[in-house]
């Protein structure tokens, strides 16, 4: 049953994305940074880790997630440093996604050749 809520938790959120890439004009990269500010959103007024408990990876792995992630450190931040918990938690909390896109960035620009895709 796992698989079933995390496979239409994460359909529905690519769904969404697909209808937001063919029917506006919005750009993709527009529509990446509005998933990860709604899944800060979303966790900032508490609906987000409901979803989270049901859909589990299907809701914690799209960029929704990386947001609920970011919100989740600088809460925690902020309970144990103060204000300076604004500055450090989100990237405290969201430092393993970061380094490890970080690292495969690197190590496919060494193997891969990039190019023009013309």
């Amino acid at each position: 049953m796992e698989y079933l809520k995390a496979f239409l938790c994460g359909g529905l959120l690519c769904l969404i994305g697909q209808v937001l890439i063919d029917r506006t004009q919005l750009t993709p990269a527009r529509i990446l940074t509005g998933y990860v500010v709604a899944g800060v959103f979303l966790s900032a007024v508490g609906l987000y880790q409901p979803l989270a408990d049901w859909g589990g990876a299907g809701a914690t792995v799209p960029l929704t997630g990386f947001g609920h992630s970011l919100a989740k450190g600088v809460e925690k931040a902020v309970a144990e440093k103060g204000w300076l918990g604004v500055l450090t938690g989100g990237l405290s909390g969201t430092a393993a996604g970061i380094t490890a896109a970080v690292t495969l960035g690197v190590l496919m620009a060494l193997l891969c050749r990039p190019g023009d895709k013309r």
